[in-house]
């Protein structure tokens, strides 16, 4: 109910969830329609979740590769690392690895790990510099370390203690 009159008002995370909602359902093209509302207002997890969508195309949401790579650029642009990270891929699958190194840096600076593992060959290549490599590294390790908290380690220790009890 409170999801509902927030979404009224058009918050992006009210509608985003709703979306998320409908993608749980397999309501895609339902999804598609929320998440659409939130991107339009800049919301960055949104044009993942339509990246995602328009990659799959299924439910009725059609299969487009420009759509897809529109929403991954503008996610990228608002700051979702994963985003970032899934543009070095296709950039690299298009034989475009510069252009890929440069996402990848970019996602691996805010923390995203499988970009830092990407950046490995292409530092091996010498199309990364080792100053660049250790830079990307320091800074991803900045990135990581700003997100712990004393609160998210009792929440995780809680996690491993259950996950070993199933």
């Amino acid at each position: 109910r409170n999801y509902m009159k927030r979404i009224e008002v058009n918050d992006p995370a009210a509608l985003r969830h709703m979306g998320g909602k409908r993608c749980r359902e397999g309501d895609y093209k339902g999804a598609a329609d929320y998440f659409k509302k939130a991107a339009k207002l800049g919301d960055a997890e949104s044009h993942f979740q339509l990246s995602i969508l328009y990659q799959d195309g299924e439910g009725g949401v059609e299969k487009d590769e420009k759509k897809e790579v529109y929403h991954l650029e503008e996610a990228a642009i608002g700051g979702h690392p994963v985003a970032r990270h899934d543009l070095g891929v296709i950039e690299n699958d298009n034989g475009r690895k510069e252009r890929a190194v440069k996402h990848w840096i970019i996602a691996a600076n805010m923390g995203q790990d499988h970009s830092l593992e990407n950046l490995k060959l292409p530092c091996r290549e010498g199309l990364v510099s080792k100053e660049d490599f250790t830079s990307a590294l320091r800074a991803h390790q900045t990135a990581v370390d700003a997100t712990k908290s004393p609160q998210r380690e009792v929440a995780e220790r809680f996690w491993r203690e259950e996950a070993a009890r199933v």
